[in-house]
């Protein structure tokens, strides 16, 4: 067995840009105590995907120190760590996730595709253009990982995509009721169950608890099966995925991209 362990960082987040630094950086502490080779952040971290701090102002480059922080963390603890934050875009601010891998180096950043243009805060962003795959070396092996963010989820599009590239594992931050919606109840929770079973892969998302969120941080194997499933509390969720399971099933089973039929799509 090759196995790859996500923290799922179910967090509160503070009122400054500092201070969620500083609860980061012991958060991650925690999870690489735990056993994990990654710790996956929820929507935003930067500002806690707070309304009246998700301006330009507030955007960084990837050579910020709130970002050159978290790459030398990952170094020092030897653990992968998928930060998200405010980047910058054209003079617009982007939802975006950067993974650095175990000795520092950012392997993958990523803007959201989907943004909720529809309502505040994000109707000011501007959105990604594309998704991405990469290897991620951790201390027992390989993964093939690749991100989307929240709103992401709900377009199957976004996970096909990145199953088609290769992706083995997705991490998923977020942010809105994931379960105790009132309208749509758990439909979001199964809705994210499909994408990993229709696509065969592994998927981690990381919410805010309440009371900001509902928790229910989760993570579903490629059989669709529940991995873990966090309750609304704050906390740091384990979720550990067995990678030869995982390829095993991609390369015995019928879903994914098998048999697909692209040419009859248009």
């Amino acid at each position: 067995m090759t196995l790859f362990t996500v923290a799922l960082l179910q967090i509160s987040p503070k009122n400054t840009p500092a201070e969620n630094l500083s609860k980061g950086i012991e958060a991650c502490k925690k999870a690489k105590a735990l056993g994990a080779d990654l710790a996956l952040f929820p929507e935003v971290w930067q500002v806690g995907y707070e309304a009246g701090l998700m301006h330009f102002a507030n955007a960084i480059e990837l050579t910020d120190p709130f970002l050159t922080t978290f790459q030398e963390l990952a170094k020092n603890l030897e653990m992968a760590i998928a930060i998200t934050y405010l980047g910058k875009d054209q003079g617009k601010p982007t939802n975006s996730i950067a993974v650095t891998d175990k000795e520092g180096k950012i392997i993958l950043t990523y803007d959201k595709v989907h943004t909720c243009e529809f309502d505040e805060p994000e109707s000011r962003l501007a959105h990604g253009k594309s998704f991405s795959v990469v290897d991620l070396i951790f201390a027992k092996g390989q993964v093939k990982i690749g991100a989307m963010i929240c709103f992401d989820r709900e377009f199957p599009e976004s996970a096909r995509t990145l199953m088609l590239q290769g992706a083995e594992i997705i991490l998923t931050p977020n942010s809105c009721l994931v379960e105790r919606d009132p309208v749509l109840a758990d439909v979001r929770l199964q809705q994210f169950r499909v994408r990993a079973f229709e696509n065969m892969v592994g998927l981690a998302l990381a919410n805010y608890p309440k009371p900001k969120n509902d928790g229910h941080s989760c993570a579903f194997l490629p059989s669709g099966k529940p991995l873990l499933i966090a309750n609304e509390e704050e906390g740091i969720f384990l979720a550990t995925f067995d990678l030869d399971e995982i390829r095993n099933w991609q390369k015995n089973e019928v879903w994914g991209a098998k048999h697909r039929r692209p040419e009859c799509y248009t």
